[in-house]
């Protein structure tokens, strides 16, 4: 059976926080900045984690 690979995205869009959660980008920052509030601009930075059934998802695409 041939190897597996993994999704080369996902190795670059998220990373592991040391309790096992997956940790990604806040999204609605990218682009059309102007119509969007301030304090959803600012609510928006950084980093979060996923949910637990979309976190399960990702683990999956990185095949440990």
């Amino acid at each position: 059976m041939p190897k597996l690979k993994s999704k080369s995205g996902a190795k670059k869009r998220f990373t592991l926080t040391a309790s096992g959660k997956v940790k990604c980008k806040q999204a609605n920052t990218a682009h059309r900045l102007v119509s969007k509030a301030k304090s959803a601009k600012l609510r928006n930075r950084g980093t979060t984690t996923l949910t637990a059934s979309d976190g399960y998802t990702v683990k999956r695409y990185w095949l440990h």
